[in-house]
């Protein structure tokens, strides 16, 4: 009786039955670490993975968590670079070659395509939330951002003339900007693909994308964990319970954890290697949850 009994579970149903809150979430986190900085969609692998967890996708907790625990990996990108980011406040406005200014110093490039980003992500944050649930958009969005991306990257990679962010222009950050509203408005396409896809369209060098990416994730992903924090806590009568706040403290020290590991290892990569294997990857994921889906 007992072995008719299991036999009977779907998959879902035993995890869910045998996975405590705490498990998920470190399994999650580490989702959520490896990739953050990829340019395979966070966002898409975190609802994916939550639904093979047996997570329900319309709880706001669990929305709230699959945002706010991003937070732990882009703590990662201020430690790893932290000397980076200090010798930009010291070389604040002029630069270290002394020919920036308040418009085009790299600090000003980020926080001036974080704006950019912002304010439209901001007016269309309803239907963002929609479609976080529909694994269908996400799979149709892994599958075409792939096909984007691998062209591009044998397109543009040579004909790079920026080769740092210290002589990025203004153009090129709004550039940018204007990319990530596609990536915020189509969960599956992918912060860090748009960015780099974005920045390798303007000229700039595989490896100059790929830190732009990094340092404007920042203030991009704490404005967005701290809002869709602030919702929650509004939203929900009774506050966040001390087992939700550990279940989100081990996905975010999960994440922080293994988004360090990954952003040592992809800038070593992207030296040398281009960005092709990320977007057969992404076809490869697409298909299958598209297949799942069916």
């Amino acid at each position: 009786m007992f072995s008719i009994q299991f036999l009977n579970w779907t998959v879902s149903e035993v995890i869910e039955n045998k996975l405590s809150d705490y498990l998920k979430a470190a399994i999650i986190g580490v989702v959520e670490g490896l990739t953050e900085f990829l340019p395979v969609s966070s966002t898409a692998h975190i609802r994916i993975a939550q639904k093979l967890l047996g997570v329900d996708l319309d709880d706001s907790y669990w929305k709230m968590f699959a945002i706010v625990i991003q937070l732990g990996a882009i703590l990662s990108v201020v430690v790893y670079f932290r000397s980076r980011i200090i010798e930009f406040i010291k070389s604040f406005p002029k630069g270290k070659s002394g020919d920036r200014t308040w418009w085009n110093h790299p600090l000003a490039l980020v926080v001036i395509s974080f704006v950019v980003t912002a304010v439209p992500c901001y007016l269309i944050d309803d239907k963002i939330g929609e479609k976080l649930e529909n694994l269908n958009v996400m799979g149709w969005a892994l599958i075409v951002g792939g096909i984007i991306m691998w062209v591009i990257d044998r397109v543009f990679s040579s004909r790079a003339t920026t080769l740092n962010m210290e002589t990025m222009s203004l153009k090129q950050s709004l550039v940018i900007g204007f990319t990530q509203i596609f990536a915020a408005a189509l969960p599956g396409t992918s912060r860090s693909m748009a960015t780099i896809a974005g920045g390798q369209v303007t000229g700039l060098s595989r490896t100059a994308a790929l830190e732009f990416s990094f340092f404007l994730s920042i203030p991009v992903m704490f404005a967005a964990t701290s809002f869709k924090m602030l919702q929650f806590v509004m939203k929900n009568e009774s506050p966040i319970s001390t087992h939700q706040l550990g279940v989100l403290g081990v996905g975010f020290a999960v994440s922080f954890v293994v988004a360090l590991a990954v952003i040592a290892w992809f800038m070593a990569w992207v030296r040398k290697h281009g960005f092709a294997p990320f977007a057969i990857y992404r076809l490869i994921v697409g298909t299958a949850v598209l297949l799942w889906l069916a």
